[in-house]
């Protein structure tokens, strides 16, 4: 059997990375409307309900009133857009996150798709906070960069223009709307400091998260810290440990590329650490366009629907 899997906003960024994956898909036939009918309402909600599943890749207004089209057929929804990520009723698509989320998504009508740069943040806490070693009003700071596909159309036309520095800081009101989402799914009382960027590479990211062992519950090494994540990590395939170890001759001299993993569909997570263990420098690397955004669609699609969920994905 071949499910129908309909794209709501296929000619978007994350909607044509959507379809490039599930045109490779054995199992599923990826569905768009043409130009004349992309914003027919109408036609997308007769589209809906002759899919198996819908993909929102829509702005968030757009996606708002997609669901509720959605939800009025009772038509399946993966929303890779940032209108539910906290909303009730909507199960959050961050399959590794703990142990009853890929549950949820088997069975939920309604998800939805994490954002970039929250994945690589929630990569690093959450499985420290639940292992009691970050405290839950813990003051965190999160400074990142992402390359400029992560602004979608707009953004990749104004580097085209020559209209974006080699590196620019945004988000300086300290308002970014991924705040409540890492905050929330982190499991932190408190928000953190989110210092993101964009840099003049296509896709990838790095997502950081330092910390002082002060902020901590207990003594720890870099060695307790990757050992904590990669317990939790096991048995997962979208998830890795970065081969670079804290302490290692090399790690001096090592310079993390932040576009390494653009056209894959995991995350790695690294702990680099000073001499005595007083400071850690945790770090996710991803694609925004992969685990951020469009492999993590697919990914959901795959649990969603009974599929191996690294089909037509890249491990």
């Amino acid at each position: 059997m071949t499910y129908r899997i309909f794209i709501d906003g296929g000619a978007g960024t994350t909607g044509l990375q959507v379809h490039d994956r599930l045109a490779a898909h054995p199992l599923v036939e990826p569905v768009v409307l043409d130009d004349a009918r992309r914003k027919d309402a109408g036609a997308r909600r007769v589209m809906m309900g002759d899919c198996d599943l819908t993909i929102l890749c829509l702005p968030d207004d757009s996606a708002r009133e997609s669901a509720a089209m959605a939800a009025e057929i009772g038509a399946r929804v993966i929303d890779a857009s940032s209108a539910h990520r906290t909303a009730e009723g909507w199960a959050y698509g961050f399959a590794e996150l703990a142990g009853d989320v890929r549950a949820r998504i088997a069975d939920a009508r309604q998800i939805s798709n994490p954002g970039c740069y929250p994945t690589g943040l929630l990569a690093m806490a959450r499985p420290l906070v639940d292992a009691g070693l970050i405290p839950a009003d813990a003051a965190l700071t999160v400074p990142a960069v992402s390359g400029y596909s992560g602004g979608g159309k707009g953004m990749i036309a104004r580097h085209k223009d020559g209209d974006l520095p080699p590196h620019g800081a945004y988000g300086l009101a300290l308002a970014h709307k991924h705040l409540p989402e890492m905050t929330h799914y982190a499991g932190l009382a408190t928000r953190p400091i989110f210092m993101p960027a964009v840099g003049s590479f296509y896709a990838g990211m790095l997502v950081h998260l330092p910390l002082h062992a002060a902020q901590l519950t207990k003594s720890v090494t870099a060695t307790d810290l990757y050992d904590a994540l990669a317990a939790h990590y096991e048995d997962t395939q979208f998830v890795r440990m970065g081969e670079a170890c804290a302490g290692a001759p090399e790690t001096a001299a090592l310079m993390l590329d932040a576009s390494a993993l653009a056209g894959s569909d995991y995350l790695e997570l690294f702990v680099f650490a000073n001499e005595d263990s007083s400071q850690f420098w945790l770090t996710a690397r991803l694609d925004n366009l992969g685990k951020g955004a469009s492999g993590a669609a697919v990914q959901n699609m795959n649990i969603a629907l009974g599929f191996d969920e690294t089909t037509g994905l890249s491990v």
